[in-house]
């Protein structure tokens, strides 16, 4: 059942067993959890069904470097399904290691390992449209597929793990019907805005919601979970000092603390010789569903130089640079302005009049090319249901860059605060983002790049030719990576150091959940969707016997 606060009567009391505040991927995969199951739950969501230009406006915020992280409201979308109607759908899981307690990572460890969550990442890939949970090439397919470097043999790198694709798919488009029909009540147009509590200060007994029409409404529930995105999260933790003066659960300062994105960059240099197949395209498994194949930097040698996670991906040269004499290049060169605004900024580097004319001539000497192209994205990326996910184009010389993907680490310094002066239309403060990377994420990207670069010439498949100190210089090029906001509420076991527990639960807090990327306590390599709904998977099973607890209880 969908409502909506700005129809309903003013000043409304509601009452539910569970309370989910977001119907982003976290709360839209926790309430479909609950159909049938004979609990009352309430999902929450600020917008409504499509974007509305004054509910987005409540995600402005500040940024302290809008060279190194975009708007703070550019990579989200406050309204049903949340920022799935956005997304590119790549999918992974985190690795091993990104589980354990590193001696060279500070304030790594997670409260469980990789194996707790393996149930719950294979129903999330279900949940994702992502195909099956098969993350190597041996796994996913069952006949032989051609090496993506023939004759790689790398002792730093493997070149077997996958990356795979959603459709991307909006949740709210896929799920949207099953909520309707279902015993869930979903409240479009409803913002959280103030949390109350007994008398003890542990128990949240309420939230009070309001719309920007004036409406308002109060809700009771046995347990509330903010799934509100990595950013959000911490903004309503902090916002409410009401009961707790310095924030909810920030009794110790960590909250928006340890703010993290990802790594991120393109660097020239790699040459593959002509001799030397390279295969960097998408493989299609049976179930039609996008995967491809990427360098993986290994476990052991992460832990022997002591660095973070890393992958990196076959790239094409520039688009920018017309020496690549690729037609299909030049075309996405010249008709870059209609790219979304992350894949735009990173075709137009500055170029001369006489590049575009060069542009031109690459153009017409393979306008067969070319069109073959623009007939395939258009029909893959436009028309299809599942989408091609990016551009790939094999360069004619063998050349080509590293599109590279790394963790940060975590940094009590990169944080995310209030700013008090600057409030939304409900007069809560809006936040102030203030991301920095460390010497030590610099020296993680270095290493792995060195390292790839030695694997190359081992092998005698080819080189890597770069100047290592133009390394930090690419990695920030385009700041910190898309809308991967990790890490501002952080998962563990002692309160000193974190804001929930194993079970995602604010400490301190009896019935406070939070469902999110800021819960992850270190990034790892790895796009958070995925692990977002597994770990919104495994707190739905948690809830689900608390809640069952409590009934019979009463």
């Amino acid at each position: 059942m969908i409502l909506d606060l700005a129809e309903l009567p003013d000043g409304q009391n509601l009452e539910a067993d569970l309370c989910i505040i977001g119907a982003g991927a976290a709360g839209i995969t926790l309430a479909m959890q609950f159909i049938d199951k004979g609990l009352d739950v309430l999902l929450v969501e600020s917008g409504g069904l499509a974007y509305e230009a004054d509910t987005q406006a409540m995600y402005a915020g500040n940024v302290t470097r809008p060279d190194l992280h975009a708007a703070t409201d550019r990579f989200r979308r406050r309204q049903f399904g949340g920022s799935t109607v956005l997304w590119g759908g790549r999918c992974m899981p985190l690795d091993a290691i990104d589980f354990e307690a590193r001696s060279y990572v500070p304030l790594s460890g997670w409260p469980f390992s990789l194996d707790e969550l393996l149930p719950f990442y294979r129903e999330a890939n279900r949940i994702c449209e992502a195909g099956a949970y098969a993350y190597t090439i041996d796994e996913a397919f069952d006949r032989p597929m051609k090496p993506m470097v023939d004759g790689f043999n790398g002792s730093a790198y493997s070149t077997d793990s996958l990356e795979r694709f959603s459709k991307p798919t909006n949740f709210a488009a896929c799920y949207g019907a099953a909520l309707r029909a279902a015993n869930i009540r979903v409240l479009l147009h409803a913002t959280a805005t103030q949390f109350r509590f007994d008398d003890s200060g542990q128990v949240v007994t309420g939230v009070k919601l309001r719309s920007l029409g004036g409406k308002t409404a109060d809700v009771k529930a046995k347990s509330f979970v903010l799934a509100t995105g990595g950013l959000e999260v911490p903004r309503l933790l902090l916002a409410n000092r009401d009961v707790h003066p310095n924030g909810i659960g920030n009794q110790h300062g960590v909250v928006g603390k340890y703010y993290m994105c990802h790594i991120g960059g393109t660097l020239s240099g790699i040459k593959i010789n002509r001799s030397v197949s390279v295969w960097h395209d998408y493989d299609i498994a049976d179930d039609d569903t996008y995967c491809r194949r990427r360098f993986a930097l290994l476990p052991d040698m992460q832990r022997k130089h002591g660095t973070g996670n890393f992958v990196g991906r076959l790239h094409h040269p520039s688009i920018a640079d017309p020496a690549h004499r690729s037609a299909i290049l030049s075309l996405v060169f010249l008709g870059s302005r209609l790219l979304p605004w992350e894949y735009r900024t990173r075709a137009f580097d500055a170029i001369s009049l006489g590049d575009y004319g060069r542009h031109v001539l690459n153009l017409v000497s393979e306008p067969f090319n070319a069109a073959r192209f623009a007939v395939r994205m258009i029909k893959g990326r436009f028309l299809a249901s599942r989408k091609i996910p990016s551009l790939v184009v094999a360069p004619k010389s063998n050349e080509f860059s590293l599109d590279f993907h790394a963790e940060q680490i975590p940094n009590a310094e990169s944080r995310v605060t209030l700013d008090e002066g600057n409030v939304d239309a409900f007069g809560t403060p809006r936040i102030t983002v203030d991301w920095r990377y460390s010497p030590q994420d610099v020296e993680t990207v270095k290493t792995a790049i060195a390292l790839l670069a030695e694997d190359l010439k081992q092998s005698g498949v080819g080189t890597f030719e770069y100047d290592p100190e133009t390394v930090e210089q690419e990695m920030i090029r385009y700041g910190a990576y898309g809308g991967h906001h990790i890490g501002a509420a952080r998962m563990g076991d002692d309160p000193r150091t974190s804001v929930v527990d194993a079970d995602c639960k604010v400490h301190g807090i009896q019935n406070l959940y939070i469902s999110s990327a800021a819960v992850f306590p270190t990034s790892s390599q790895a796009n958070p969707t995925l692990t977002i709904v597994a770990l919104a998977l495994r707190l739905a099973k948690h809830l689900g016997g608390t809640l069952r607890s409590k009934a019979q209880a009463s």
